[in-house]
């Protein structure tokens, strides 16, 4: 008897603006267009949603020419059916994220603005945590994280092997000052394990439901622990 395909809630940032500082933000490219491929081609149903719903937008920063781009950034950028769902997605606050397998939050910085301040993308934490889901992220993505409570009222990430961004790599890319806040330092605060490597190193760890990567380098890292988790 054939098993229905596992199913992931993609949830991105809807905003494309970092802050009062007029800088254009968005999805960062490969975070999104990696894993969503390498989840796709293994049959993995992916929905992608927002806070806001409707079209998500890439970060101008994370675009090359066509052609100079990751093989799956061309794929995404050249794909009906993918354009078409970042056209339309749904909004976080009206999907049961507990009957997903998974929610995934990709990275880029205009995360940081966004999902923290989602009473949808907090809520939808909080259902996948409360089912046993997984819930994974890259980069910027854990901000989706941040204000997720378990049912006893402490943050889900307490106690919790995590990571993302780092401080330094923030203090590399001369942020620091324009994000809200500096992510590890947020998650470090909420009571997380935080652990990291080097700058631009691709790493990820996974603890029980979580599974976080640090950076755009990561991205295919962060995809493949959940593809071996949704078939462990």
């Amino acid at each position: 008897m054939n098993q229905p395909p596992k199913r992931i809630l993609m949830i991105a940032t809807s905003n494309t603006v970092m802050g009062d500082s007029g800088k254009p933000t968005g999805i960062w490219a490969d975070e999104l267009a990696v894993p969503y491929y390498q989840l796709q081609d293994a049959g993995v149903e992916v929905v992608l949603a927002s806070p806001l719903g409707g079209p998500i937008t890439l970060d101008p920063g994370s675009l090359k020419p066509v052609g100079e781009n990751d093989p799956l950034v061309e794929r995404f950028l050249a794909d009906p059916v993918a354009q078409a769902k970042a056209k339309a997605t749904q909004i976080a606050a009206q999907m049961d994220a507990g009957t997903f397998d998974a929610v995934f939050f990709p990275g880029g910085h205009g995360t940081m603005w966004d999902l923290p301040n989602d009473a949808g993308v907090t809520r939808a934490v909080e259902a996948a945590f409360a089912a046993g889901k997984l819930i994974a992220s890259v980069c910027h993505g854990a901000a989706g994280l941040v204000t997720a409570r378990r049912p006893d009222g402490e943050p889900v990430v307490k106690g919790k092997r995590i990571n993302s961004f780092t401080d330094a790599e923030e203090d590399a890319v001369g942020l620091s000052q324009v994000v809200p806040f500096q992510l590890e330092s947020r998650l470090r605060a909420l009571g997380a394990q935080f652990e990291g490597a080097a700058n631009w190193a691709p790493f990820a760890v996974r603890d029980g439901q979580f599974i976080t990567g640090q950076n755009p380098q990561s991205s295919a890292l962060v995809a493949q622990h959940v593809l071996k988790a949704l078939t462990a």
